[in-house]
Formats: structure tokens, sequence, C-alpha cells
């Protein structure tokens, strides 16, 4: 018997996963990449962790659909932020239904909870997911961690999974999930406090911002990701790098939207991304701003480069001078 269980790459997934495998079920962690899971799960991190679960992980990469038909027009709307949760669930399931015969799995597994989020996971929700996955058969799908709380599913009543071996956790606590966890003796797992980006409200603003100014593709998600985003006067887009580890990405990053902006000499400044369509005043601004979050002395000039171009400016007094900018 096979599985493929919707991995978000967070603990209930995977606990999820662990009720499954421990039945001698044949687990597939399937982890469906709409392009706005949390930055730290890289796939290293989902294979280690889906092998601690007792499942192989296998990623597919939908984000040109899902921004093409999802992310921009939910039928059921947004939540607090940028978050089509109901739409999203529900093509998610789409996705998965159309993968069961490639791996010859014969039902669906998710790690919810009903009643965990308010907007995606009450029951009335959890329903209606069904109707907006193409009709998928609710029946094939099973939610090991609150399925005592839930009506019996296919699954269960053939046989295929023990239902006495599920739990009926419920509501909006995570204690029962981390106490499972601990009894289970994990150790690597992200913290609960993890999750979609696009329910984050810093994020969901540069996102927001991004689309006003200009179209928004699957390459520009890695963009948002990192760095501090400023929007210029002019109307340019300037993207700071924090610390090593975003200098180095923005530095391998190639996105025909952006130049790299940097410090010239042994100045340990941020890199930094420049919209190619900035005006030179924006350019000018740019330039500063940059200089601005390094040692760079007020009263001196530093040269800069900025694609094939060399620039030359004085930073501003202070970062703060740079604040009414940033998104």
């Amino acid at each position: 018997m096979k599985a493929l269980v919707l991995y978000s790459g967070g603990l209930d997934s995977m606990l999820a996963m662990k009720l499954l495998s421990d039945q001698g079920i044949e687990v597939i962690a399937l982890h469906i990449n709409i392009g706005f899971g949390i930055k730290e799960d890289h796939y290293e991190t989902l294979k280690r962790r889906s092998a601690i679960a007792g499942a192989t992980l296998e990623v597919i990469d939908v984000r040109d659909q899902y921004l093409q038909e999802i992310l921009f027009s939910p039928k059921h709307g947004y939540g607090k932020q940028f978050n089509p949760c109901i739409d999203c669930h529900g093509f998610m399931f789409t996705v998965a239904k159309s993968l069961l015969p490639r791996y010859g799995a014969s039902f669906i597994a998710t790690g919810e909870v009903v009643g965990q989020r308010p907007m995606s996971q009450n029951k009335d929700a959890l329903r209606l997911v069904k109707k907006i996955a193409n009709d998928i058969d609710e029946d094939i799908i099973l939610r090991p961690l609150c399925a005592l709380v839930m009506e019996e599913t296919k699954p269960e009543r053939e046989g295929w999974v023990d239902r006495s071996r599920l739990l009926g956790f419920n509501g909006r606590g995570r204690h029962a999930q981390l106490a499972l966890a601990k009894e289970l003796g994990w150790e690597d797992f992200p913290t609960p406090a993890g999750g979609c980006l696009l329910t984050d409200v810093q994020f969901t603003a540069r996102l927001r911002d991004f689309i006003a100014h200009d179209t928004f593709a699957k390459e520009d998600i890695d963009v948002l990701k990192n760095g501090r985003h400023f929007r210029l006067p002019a109307g340019a887009k300037l993207v700071i790098g924090r610390n090593e580890t975003e200098n180095d990405f923005l530095d391998s990053l190639h996105n025909p939207k952006f130049n790299l902006l940097h410090v010239s000499g042994e100045m340990n400044a941020p890199s930094s991304l420049l919209s190619k369509n900035a005006s030179a005043s924006d350019e000018a601004l740019a330039c500063r701003m940059v200089l601005s979050f390094t040692k760079a002395i007020p009263e001196q000039t530093y040269a800069l480069s900025l694609g094939e171009k060399i620039l030359y400016a004085s930073p501003y007094a202070s970062k703060e001078e740079s604040k009414k900018y940033l998104i």
C-alpha cells in the first residue's frame, strides 16, 4: 500500500507520515513547491526530515501554474494577508490527485488538524476542498492527526490503514504535536511558528508593492525573500543584503529585471540589486543608500559598479535617512 502525503515541510506533515509509515505503508512525501514555503526548507532539509518520518521525498515545481491560476485570482478570497488558503489547498489536492497513478499510490494524506487554522482548516473548509479540487473523491483524503474526530474514510474502511492507530487532535494548540515529537525522540523539525510566506505581513507588503510597479514571475519570488527592500522616488526597486548569506545569494541571482550594485574596493559592503530601468536620479540615490550601510565617510566620494557602469557617490550620514523608502 502506498500513500502520497502532502509535505509542507512542517512538523504536522512529518507526524502524519510517521503514523502511516509505522503501519507498514509506503509513504511518499510530496512537496508541492509553489515558491512561498519557509525559506530554510531547502531540498536536503526536506529530504532528511522525510527520512526521519519514514518517507521518501518527491518535489514537484508548480510555481508557474500557481501564479497563473491561483495567487492573483482566488475564487474564495484571501486571508488576512496575501494567502489564498482555501484555493491553495484545493490546488494542491488537484496536483496530488493527478500524481496518484505515477506513484502507484491509493490515497492522499495530509498533516491538517481540524480547527487549527480558522480560515482553511475548519470542517466546512476541509469539505470545500473536494469541490475546488475538480471534485476529487474526499473519501481518499486521510488526515491522520485528526482522523478520530472526522468521518471514516475509504483507507480506514478498506483496512488499508488501522483507524485505531490514528489520532484525534483538534483545535489550534500545538502542545499535542510537540509532545508526540518528544515521545518519538525527534529534535530535527521546524518550529511551529514557521509557515507560508504569504501569511507574513512584511513579505506580503513587498509582494503588493512589487505587483503595483511591475509584472510578477516565479524568478521574482526569491528576490522578495532576501534583503531589505526599498522603493525609490522615481519607481525603481532597491534590494540591499542584510548578511553574508543574502549577499552571496544576491551575487548569484540572474534576474533580467535587476542589475547588481557593488561598492568598489575593500569596503565590506552589502551586495545590492537595482531595477534595470532605474532613472539616473534613482541610481544616484541607490548608491548613497548602499554606501550608508558601510563605514564610508560622508565627506568622501566612492566608486560603485552598476552592471557595466561605474558611478560615484557619497553616503548618507546615517541609515536612518534611507528608512523613508523602506517597504
